[in-house]
């Protein structure tokens, strides 16, 4: 059996490894060099990551950063669970993270961060939820995977990589910090069951 096979069947059948922890990293690494090119004064740049992998990956980002360019990039976490356009038929199931951005946000280019984009309505809010505590000077988006099916004109600025999928499908992201090893599955939800939704 092949590396590949057995890091499949480890996440359960039929699932497919999209991203292996060398290749996240790798990625990581360079969504953080396209930052820098796009944004040649760091200063004013803080970013917000999206409870709970999206936070994690700020995290990365800002580490990379202050590689770099030797520039300690302020790093906090939103959650987005309030401001979700379901949350009046769905708030009774839904539990609310802590929001953590120790920071203002306003005059500053805040760069939003998830792990994967989907429809992008968890994205929508969260802007709606960064203008409840500032308004910042413009943002952009960065999302490690984007999986299409956009139901909102939303796009990323910076993408690690876009997977075509089926409606269907889900695109799971571990990182070691919560998940205890880096890697990006994608499958039908039977395929990946020990995945948190």
């Amino acid at each position: 059996m092949s590396q590949q096979d057995h890091k499949s069947k480890s996440e359960g059948a039929d699932a497919s490894v999209i991203m292996t922890p060398i290749k996240m990293r790798q990625t990581i690494t360079r969504m953080a060099h396209e930052i820098v090119e796009r944004n040649k004064d760091l200063d004013d740049l803080v970013i917000v990551g999206i409870v709970t992998r999206g936070a994690v990956l700020a995290g990365r980002l800002a580490k990379e950063l202050k590689k770099i360019t030797e520039v300690d990039v302020p790093s906090g976490s939103l959650d987005t669970t309030l401001y979700r356009d379901d949350y009046q038929s769905k708030g009774a199931a839904l539990s609310a993270k802590k929001t953590d951005i120790p920071f203002s946000i306003t005059d500053k280019l805040v760069l939003l961060v998830d792990d994967v984009l989907f429809t992008g309505r968890t994205i929508n809010a969260a802007i709606t939820g960064l203008l409840d505590l500032g308004r910042p000077k413009s943002v952009q988006l960065a999302a490690l995977i984007d999986r299409g099916h956009r139901e909102l004109p939303i796009r990323p600025d910076y993408t690690g990589k876009s997977v075509p999928t089926q409606y269907v499908e889900k695109v799971r992201v571990r990182f070691r910090e919560c998940d205890g090893k880096d890697i990006v599955v994608s499958g039908l939800e039977s395929q990946i069951p020990d995945m948190d939704l």
